[in-house]
């Protein structure tokens, strides 16, 4: 089974963002990738971080009514609210690996998505938590083999403790 993949805001803004034409057209590759396939995910979150981050950061910004629109768009992926189950397990997540609050609640919102891969640049890619797998859209390709995001079912019900471990 292919797993969903949580897609952080820094992904999302590298395809708007023309500073970078190598960071946009990767990005862009991966999105077009999980609208096909329908596999992406992400959150109410991220999207906030994304409007914010398009028409007040980007130079140049985005009009309000462009981010909007993608925002728009984006909310066919059903994003993760921030509820009370995101934010119990992100402050254990927090705790437990000592990530930021804000990272710790996309970790968060990745596990209850069933995600098996979140794509970001803001983590180290190839870390493990819990199940999900950091991934870089500029070392994953979406070419490479899809068992770099498969779901693979849990034999555990409780989470193993000490650090994340590396991906193989």
């Amino acid at each position: 089974m292919i797993a969903p993949v949580f897609v952080d805001t820094n992904v999302i803004v590298y395809a708007r963002d023309t500073r970078d034409s190598t960071k946009q057209r990767l990005a862009e590759s991966w999105l077009d990738h999980l609208w096909r396939e329908r596999l992406g995910r992400t959150s109410i979150q991220v999207l906030s971080e994304y409007y914010v981050s398009v028409t007040r950061k980007l130079d140049p910004g985005l009009a309000p009514e462009d981010a909007w629109d993608d925002v728009s768009a984006l909310m066919a992926w059903n994003p993760r609210p921030i509820d009370r189950l995101v934010l119990e397990r992100g402050r254990a997540i927090e705790a437990r690996y000592r990530l930021s609050w804000w990272d710790s609640l996309i970790v968060a919102a990745a596990q209850l998505e069933g995600c098996a891969v979140l794509l970001t640049e803001d983590l180290q890619d190839g870390t493990s938590f819990d199940g999900v797998t950091v991934r870089s859209p500029f070392t994953l390709s979406t070419t490479e083999s899809r068992a770099a995001y498969t779901a693979v079912p849990s034999t555990s019900r409780h989470p193993p403790r000490g650090r994340p471990r590396r991906a193989a």
